[in-house]
């Protein structure tokens, strides 16, 4: 008899910057989901998959729980809500540095009611008072459907193998859902458009609300190995295409110039990259564009 394979789906979910998406990248060891100083930053529920030679844990990542003020708002949260079943375990994220929020009460609130077994995962203790972290593991020890809390640094990798342990624990029999080498079941175009917006998003800091979106309108791959990529990105008024172009279109270089980058790493081949900034006046709002979008 040959030896048990291991697979199941953990949900990650927590309070917007507590770390979802850096653990995720550092479980799965590249860039699948996009890491931003800014909240809410991941928009739909994105897979991650970590493969060993006896089990596969396929990761979905969650957006941040805030709420809602538009339709955007309002998807966002029912795809953060909708991920708790079904799953073999959850992560509870919270911010070691900043403590536990009115956002992460809500959120145990929430979460009593969740079918799958929870793990709390304090993470950037690497930054956190020692007291601080003691608070947050005092406050939750009451909590009984906290099967397990766990102190790590998604950053900087402390703890992460105690935490891929108590994954394991949770695992079942199962199939490999993905190939060895399949990192995330996203497609290419949408992990391009993700990277695009999170360079927008970095590089713009406070001067852009939430209202940018990036369409990733055609790929096509050159006889000479060059990828073309032609891309959208779109905001919700004039004066913020403006900011986004910058002088003489210094802004967009910096961001096309460093999402390309990043594009050329996934891809492993030279990528052309065509930016345009076009204007979609309360696109947030609109489901027809949401959709055009990619958010379903």
């Amino acid at each position: 008899m040959g030896e048990k394979y291991l697979s199941g789906f953990v949900s990650l979910i927590g309070s917007p910057n507590a770390g979802k998406s850096t653990l995720m990248n550092a479980f799965v060891g590249q860039k699948v989901s996009i890491v931003s100083e800014r909240a809410q930053t991941t928009r739909n529920r994105i897979l991650g998959v970590m493969t060993r030679r006896t089990y596969q844990i396929v990761f979905i990542d969650t957006p941040g729980v805030t709420m809602p003020k538009n339709k955007l708002g309002e998807y966002m949260l029912k795809v953060a809500y909708e991920s708790l079943n079904e799953v073999e375990a959850i992560l509870f994220m919270i911010d070691a540095a900043i403590g536990i929020g009115e956002k992460d009460e809500a959120l145990i609130e929430k979460l009593r009611g969740a079918k799958s077994p929870v793990i709390a995962v304090i993470n950037k203790t690497d930054v956190a008072k020692p007291k601080r972290v003691e608070e947050i593991e005092k406050r939750l020890a009451g909590e009984k459907f906290i099967k397990d809390t766990v102190r790590v640094s998604a950053l900087t990798h402390d703890g992460l193998d105690a935490l891929e342990k108590k994954l394991v624990s949770y695992l079942e029999e199962g199939p490999q859902y993905f190939p060895d080498d399949m990192v995330t079941d996203m497609p290419e175009r949408v992990i391009c458009g993700e990277l695009l917006r999170e360079k927008a998003l970095r590089l713009l800091r406070q001067e852009i609300p939430h209202g940018i979106g990036v369409d990733i309108e055609k790929m096509e791959l050159r006889t000479d190995g060059i990828y073309d990529v032609w891309a959208s990105i779109y905001c919700e008024r004039d004066s913020h295409k403006g900011i986004i172009i910058g002088k003489n279109g210094s802004m967009l270089k910096k961001i096309a110039s460093q999402a390309r980058t990043d594009m050329e790493w996934l891809l492993g081949i030279k990528v052309n990259l065509q930016v345009w900034v076009k204007v979609k006046e309360d696109w947030r709002n609109r489901t027809s564009v949401m959709k055009e979008l990619g958010y379903e």
